[in-house]
């Protein structure tokens, strides 16, 4: 009688029909991560009750300066004076307090994602439930991204509603570009919190321990949003030059300088043309008048009066959605890669 062996090691189609399907590792990230979900939506819920609270306070004030008439009469724009110089200060605390949203949503629900697996160990028992260390990571990055993109978006549109009335407008207010409020509006704010997720995520596989990765979450976001802000997001079109002295909002005025018969100017040529009035010239923005200065004396008109032009390089708030545009496909570029190198390192790190 001949005895034929056959191998213990289950062949690639019964490995396959082995997995664990889709639906049913849905539901365990859903068990396993629901108290972080639930932190996420908490701090958007409670980021959007307070900034309701502003939005509905501000709206009625701005009614009533738009009900103003005549438009330009003094008295209305004194009325829009005190609107700006009354919310303009409360709106930038809450956009400054606002932009560490994202990055504690990547400190506290990206680092602790992967990171915590590997920190406990438990990541040797996870590995041998039937799903797959590649499809794991990949289907736990996917499920909690989603729900914090969506959830920032949404929270971008309150935002932008409250605080309408002093974005764009003409001549008061903020800019539509202005670096407090340009990524909590729009697509940027989801793009942010995705790449600080990614960030949190690819930190954790990276260093393995959650306290740590949250810190250096902290500090890449943090890192990655002022570079942004003050060299990359001004540069994404090329700045317009203008030499209206009064350029504003919705405008957002990259730098300025004095210029005499279309050159440059440095502190000694407006020092001597202020030499007949008695005014010392601090910097190029800051004069300081001496006791035989005429009284209600006005630097810039006098400036402009000599000969002197202020010019300005500028980005009008027309370019607010190609900018927002750039910025968010960027964010998402790096999104991806980030939680793809997360991925490639749970399978080639993860033994």
């Amino acid at each position: 009688m001949t005895t034929v062996a056959t191998s213990s090691v289950p062949g690639r189609e019964d490995v396959r029909s082995q997995r664990v399907p889709w639906r049913r590792m849905a539901w365990v990230i859903w068990r396993q991560h629901r108290l972080a979900i639930a932190g996420v939506l908490a701090l958007f819920a409670a980021a959007a009750l307070v900034v309701v609270v502003e939005g509905v306070q501000l709206h009625h004030a701005y009614a009533a300066v738009t009900a103003c008439r005549p438009a330009g009469s003094g008295a209305c724009q004194q009325a829009v004076n005190n609107f700006s110089g009354e919310y303009s200060a409360t709106a930038g605390i809450v956009a400054a307090l606002l932009q560490a949203v994202p990055a504690l949503i990547g400190a506290f629900a990206g680092a602790p994602l992967l990171a915590g697996v590997f920190e406990s160990g438990t990541f040797r028992y996870v590995f041998t439930q039937g799903f797959g260390r590649t499809r794991w990571a990949a289907a736990k990055l996917v499920s909690l991204a989603v729900v914090v993109a969506v959830a920032a978006g949404a929270f971008s549109m309150v935002f932008s509603w409250a605080y309408g009335p002093l974005l764009g407008m003409k001549g008061y207010g903020y800019s539509s570009l202005d670096s407090l409020f340009f990524d909590l509006r729009g697509i940027a704010l989801a793009a942010w919190t995705l790449a600080a997720f990614a960030i949190g995520a690819l930190a954790g596989v990276l260093i393995r321990r959650v306290l740590p990765a949250m810190f250096a979450t902290l500090a890449a976001w943090s890192g990655l949003a002022l570079a942004t802000a003050l060299l990359l997001r001004p540069h994404y079109r090329a700045a317009l030059r203008t030499t209206n002295p009064n350029i504003g909002p919705p405008a957002q005025v990259i730098s300025q300088w004095w210029a005499l018969h279309g050159k440059p100017v440095g502190l000694s040529a407006l020092s001597a043309a202020f030499r007949p009035v008695d005014v010392r010239v601090v910097t190029a923005g800051v004069f300081q008048p001496g006791p035989s200065t005429p009284q209600n004396f006005d630097p810039v008109h006098y400036l402009l009066a000599h000969g002197f032009s202020l010019v300005a390089s500028y980005q009008p708030g027309s370019w607010f959605w190609p900018f927002q545009w750039i910025e968010g496909a960027w964010l998402l570029v790096l999104s991806v890669l980030l939680g793809a190198s997360a991925i490639w390192l749970v399978r080639r790190r993860a033994a």
